[in-house]
């Protein structure tokens, strides 16, 4: 682990979002943003290795491989969303970072990240998807998720009888 990992990790704010405090049924919305928490960590994953810079949680075991480079709007730019998404990971606990980066970073499978994580396959197959959720909702929180769906104000439901201090006209 880098020391940036550990500085992010302090600077955490006040929100906790440790695995005590994090409930999996609190919004289960969240599940509808797994797709696109797991595209901005392959985007994350791949800006980082353009850069020259390799991924915090993946330590030192990493071997270079081909990059395919598209464009971006500009180098400033990549930086800012390879830090953003960096303190996003730094506030989850180091199981779920660990999962995350074998299994969406590495590509590893649930069998073989249960194998370098010390842990059962169900235990990978159950804490994985929460991770991700968690992931999305700090990623919804610091707006680089942008909400699905706003939700709809209360609409008032119509009603046939007339309220007490309506005046019927009738002409």
């Amino acid at each position: 682990m880098t020391a940036a990992i550990g500085f992010l990790a302090a600077s955490a704010g006040s929100a906790d979002w440790s695995d005590e405090a994090w409930d999996s049924g609190r919004n289960p919305e969240l599940c509808l943003y797994r797709d696109r928490t797991t595209a901005i960590l392959r985007k994350f994953f791949r800006l980082s290795v353009e850069m020259g810079r390799l991924p915090s949680i993946l330590g030192q075991e990493f071997f270079r491989t081909h990059v395919t480079s598209y464009g971006i709007s500009s180098f400033e730019d990549t930086v800012i969303f390879v830090h953003d998404v960096e303190r996003c990971l730094g506030k989850l606990d180091k199981l779920a970072q660990q999962l995350i980066a074998r299994v969406i970073l590495q590509g590893f499978s649930y069998e073989e990240a249960a194998g370098l994580l010390g842990c059962c396959r169900k235990t990978v197959h159950r804490r994985l998807p929460d991770a991700l959720d968690q992931l999305s909702e700090i990623f919804l929180a610091v707006g680089l998720v942008k909400p699905m769906m706003v939700p709809a104000a209360a609409v008032e439901e119509a009603c046939q009888e007339r309220e007490d201090d309506e005046t019927l006209v009738i002409m």
